[in-house]
């Protein structure tokens, strides 16, 4: 499934550049939108709903306190989180990421960060650092390279077996 957006304001013209589409015809005294929106500045209060192709429910909600287009391939993301949904009708919360600072890259579905990440799920919580989220289809995988807690909330049964 390709994801499909609803993007209000700033976000929606980068976003909406970063993903292909034709923005609206620039005018000989205008610059091109990817260029507008980052000379505009950082979006504050930046939210980024995918959702499915075919049925148009929730798969994943991206949000952070302040993003700023770097170019229409990267998005930088202060106090970044994502939220990934079921992508059903019953729109269940599969999981939920937060990091203190992300960049997001549009054309991939993918996020990155140096700084700290936090996973939760279910009976399941990981920290660690230098991570990246990725969504493909309806797939989402998280991989995290250093420093990695696992925290189990649910009994263990003969797990050394």
């Amino acid at each position: 499934m390709t994801p499909r957006l609803l993007l209000p304001g700033l976000a929606a013209l980068a976003s909406a550049v970063a993903f292909g589409a034709t923005p609206p015809a620039a005018s000989p005294k205008s610059a091109p939108a990817n260029a507008a929106a980052i000379e505009a500045g950082p979006a504050v209060g930046w939210t980024l709903p995918i959702f499915t192709d075919k049925e148009g429910y929730r798969q994943l909600t991206l949000r952070g306190s302040l993003a700023r287009v770097i170019s229409k391939d990267q998005i930088d993301v202060t106090g970044f989180s994502a939220v990934a949904f079921s992508g059903d009708a019953s729109e269940r919360v599969e999981s939920v990421l937060l990091s203190p600072q992300a960049s997001f890259f549009p054309r991939t579905n993918r996020a990155t960060g140096k700084d700290t990440v936090r996973l939760i799920h279910d009976d399941i919580e990981v920290l660690g650092r230098d991570w990246t989220f990725e969504m493909i289809g309806g797939t989402k995988k998280v991989s995290i390279a250093r420093d990695v807690r696992v925290t189990f909330q649910a009994q263990l049964n003969d797990i050394l077996k």
